[in-house]
């Protein structure tokens, strides 16, 4: 009995350490569900006001939802937090105090303050309105916030409410009298007594009234315009606001869902297209003392009548030999002064100085403006002019430092995103930072003395912590080893709660004390042993050359040497500005495990941060201004070649993939260089960019009646009659991003092209983003089969 019972126990051993085995690889086991099989990191992490506890998100259970926890320095074992404790503890973010004592933030709609002294808390309102935007009043008396459109102070000491201004929609209706009217008022009053007695009554209660209201908030009717960014000066004066009008013939798109809850198709709502109308920002400034309301010009904004270089090229011909005219007629339609958008106003704390940034709706030119509200005038403290369009990381950031006339920002003037100082006195400004790297993640330290911010000074695939002066000088590297970091820094800024990856490792949490060569420690463990039990390639990071000249960062995935097939796959990530080839967990962390499954079958693998990718500063984020598909595109095509000359891969086996912005890659690869190419699968693929949103696309390709070279030279499905490999193609049919009539557009292009060797596979419940397992599954099961069948002759199955 007892050697049946031992053989049985040892069965059940034997099967617990099968099931937990994830080796061989398939599509069925790694798309499933990551929540229930590989684990989930924390996320969301935050400190206690007394610097002892960090709370954050997790989810080790494999429940169907995070829940939070709660870590100790005193204890290092994660917690979970009951529900009555969590509720009643504040949220995160929110602002502090000048002497970080107290601080005020949202929770569930509601304004809270909180003494971080002695953890007491006050709801400052309850209502079924929204509150947002809380802030402390420069004499810190005071807690400031908007509800509706409203601005609103909460005296602390004596818990009183005031409302500081008073916008409503729609228009001041206001009684017209003609000379009809008038006479005819004049005539009851003058020979009808009761008449005359009750008009004078009427007259004195309505002064009354307005004695009474004295000192209140000016009425502001704002039609249906958004009020937005309203903020009050020390001594309650002005109020700076913004207001924005939408574009009143702006042509929204919907997208069908045809397996829905009710059983009937139901319409989505989504976004408008490619140059659709965008909405119009003013700059006010209401004088609460003289009771007016002044709108601030921006016609002496340095450069706001310069026009962006590519309207040189018009009018010329374009591909069918005629001019383009309506590109014609935009350029000599287009404004003397550049609409321009503002970010929200930010006081020095001795409220002498007030600074914020505006950006020109095309997108050429970020400044950074001194705002005088008494005079209504800016002062341009910073210029940021790029005739591609401005961006990188914290190119709206700013801030002040402790003597209040310096103003930190970023900016990527001199090629890569840098941190500068501006004085807004005398107007110099300062580079603190300088290399071919990239700081982003920029903040001070509570005494305003340093700057904490990550970098990728080490190399462009990390991210280390920082600390420096913020004079500038030396910079003290925190953190050590290979990766990637993500920090939060505790109140008293003693200790710092750290996210660190690896490529083979998700995030996990850490914590360290806030000192050079402090080594952290490890507080999670996400990951499951099912997911631990396979040995995940840890990608080569390698720079190849392209046809230009420029190196090229990629991840390299190679076979073990005897199950190497000869055949390659080259992989384009999504979204264009992102950073695939690192070294921290991707968060295409499926296409990785894909590519993991791909080199165990022997495919080599290559994944290309290609023209466009994020990480390499100003002038590879803008190499696909005016022209998608063609850097980008050639990247893969010079990634192809090298793997063929230097990786013993056979040229004519190399297939491509990608999503989103990978899957138009993938599309432009197979219509375009069909030769390079033998089969391909687009995902989620755009396929003409005049079909996509404005921001976006406007950024890159300006917009498509000003600029339609730019779109023809773009768009696939203008290059699909050059398909002749295998085409996979695959989209969620509620995909609000790009939308389902992009790739039905191509399959009818690809019909009447009496195209034949392309498939294309639709998803009737998933959006851009799968959400569901069986359709990874079902995608990548496909994609599989395409190189397999396609790359290496059926190879394994």
């Amino acid at each position: 009995m007892l050697k049946q019972l031992a053989s049985f126990y040892l069965l059940l051993f034997a099967l617990s350490a099968f099931s937990q085995t994830l080796a061989p690889l398939t599509v069925e086991k790694i798309m499933r569900d990551p929540v229930q099989w590989m684990g989930t990191s924390p996320t969301e992490i935050h400190w206690s006001e007394d610097s002892r506890t960090i709370f954050f998100n997790w989810n080790p259970d494999h429940n169907k939802a995070d829940s939070l926890y709660a870590v100790s320095l005193s204890n290092l074992t994660p917690r979970k937090v009951a529900p009555a404790e969590r509720r009643a503890l504040p949220a995160a973010g929110g602002l502090c105090n000048r002497s970080k004592t107290q601080r005020v933030y949202v929770k569930n709609g509601d304004i809270y303050w909180l003494d971080a002294r002695t953890g007491k808390i006050i709801r400052i309102a309850s209502t079924v309105e929204t509150e947002s935007n809380p802030a402390f009043s420069h004499d810190d008396q005071q807690v400031l916030f908007t509800r509706g459109d409203n601005l609103f102070a909460w005296r602390r000491s004596t818990g009183e409410l005031t409302q500081l201004t008073d916008f409503r929609k729609g228009k001041k209706t206001e009684e017209k009298e003609n000379d009809q009217d008038k006479w005819l008022k004049a005539d009851q009053q003058k020979w009808l007594g009761v008449v005359k007695e009750r008009t004078r009554k009427k007259k004195a209660t309505e002064e009354q009234n307005k004695a009474d209201r004295a000192g209140r908030s000016k009425e502001i009717y704002v039609e249906d315009k958004i009020v937005s960014n309203a903020v009050i000066s020390p001594g309650e004066r002005y109020v700076i606001y913004q207001l924005t009008q939408t574009p009143k013939d702006g042509k929204g798109t919907q997208v069908p869902a045809f397996v829905t809850e009710s059983g009937y198709t139901e319409l989505l709502p989504a976004r408008e297209k490619a140059g659709a109308g965008t909405p119009t920002d003013e700059l006010f400034v209401l004088d609460r003392q003289r009771d007016t309301v002044y709108a601030i010009s921006v016609e002496n904004l340095p450069g706001i009548k310069d026009k962006p270089d590519y309207l040189k090229d018009y009018p010329q011909k374009a591909a069918t030999g005629k001019k383009d005219s309506a590109s014609k007629d935009a350029a000599a339609k287009k404004p003397a002064l550049r609409k321009v958008y503002f970010g929200r106003p930010e006081w020095s704390a001795d409220g002498k100085f007030m600074v914020l940034w505006a950006r020109a709706e095309d997108n050429k030119d970020r400044w950074l403006l001194l705002l005088d509200p008494e005079t209504r005038t800016f002062k341009s403290l910073d210029r940021y002019r790029d005739e591609a369009w401005v961006g990188g990381p914290n190119y709206l950031s700013f801030g002040w430092l402790a003597d209040n006339r310096t103003v930190w920002f970023g900016s990527e003037a001199d090629g890569y995103a840098h941190l500068y100082t501006v004085d807004v006195v005398t107007g110099d400004r300062k580079q603190l930072t300088k290399g071919k790297y990239e700081v982003s993640g920029v903040r001070p330290s509570r005494d305003l003395k340093h700057f904490y911010f990550l970098s990728s000074q080490v190399h462009p695939g990390e991210k280390h912590l920082y600390r420096m002066p913020v004079a500038g000088g030396n910079a003290v590297k925190l953190t050590e080893g290979t990766g990637a970091y993500e920090f939060t820094l505790s109140p008293d800024e003693k200790h710092i709660a750290l996210r660190y990856s690896t490529p083979t490792q998700p995030w996990e949490l850490y914590l360290m004390p806030n000192k050079a060569g402090a080594k952290p420690k490890r507080i999670t463990q996400s990951t499951t042993d099912e997911f631990r039990s396979y040995p995940w390639r840890e990608p080569e990071m390698v720079t190849f050359r392209a046809s230009d000249g420029a190196g090229v960062s990629a991840r390299l995935y190679r076979p073990a040497g005897a199950q190497k097939n000869g055949a390659a796959v080259i992989f384009v990530h999504g979204a264009g500005y992102l950073q695939n080839a690192h070294k921290w967990w991707s968060q295409y962390f499926r296409e990785y495990m894909f590519h993991n499954l791909l080199a165990d079958q022997g495919f080599t693998v290559l994944d290309i941060d290609y023209r466009g990718s994020a990480g390499y500063g100003r002038d590879w984020r803008t190499g696909i201004y005016r022209h998608m598909g063609g850097k980008d595109l050639t990247d893969q095509v010079d990634g192809a070649r090298w793997l063929a000359q230097t990786h013993g891969v056979d040229a004519k086996r190399i297939g491509i993939y990608g999503g989103s912005y990978g899957g138009f890659v993938t599309l432009m690869a197979l219509f375009t260089q069909p030769d390079v190419f033998k089969a391909g699968a687009a995902l989620r693929s755009v396929t003409d960019w005049a079909h996509y949103n404005h921001p976006y696309t406007a950024n890159i390709l300006n917009e498509p009646f000003a600029d339609s070279l730019a779109y023809a030279r773009s768009s696939p499905l203008y290059y699909a009659e050059g398909l002749k490999g295998h085409l996979l193609m695959c989209h969620g049919m509620v995909d609000v991003n790009v939308h389902f009539q992009d790739i039905v557009r191509l399959t009818q292009r690809l019909i009447e092209l009496k195209k034949e060797n392309w498939e294309l596979a639709v998803y009737p419940m998933e959006d851009h983003a799968f959400v569901e397992p069986s359709s990874w599954t079902d995608e990548y099961r496909r994609i599989l089969k395409l190189f397999e069948e396609q790359l290496n002759g059926g190879g394994a199955k």
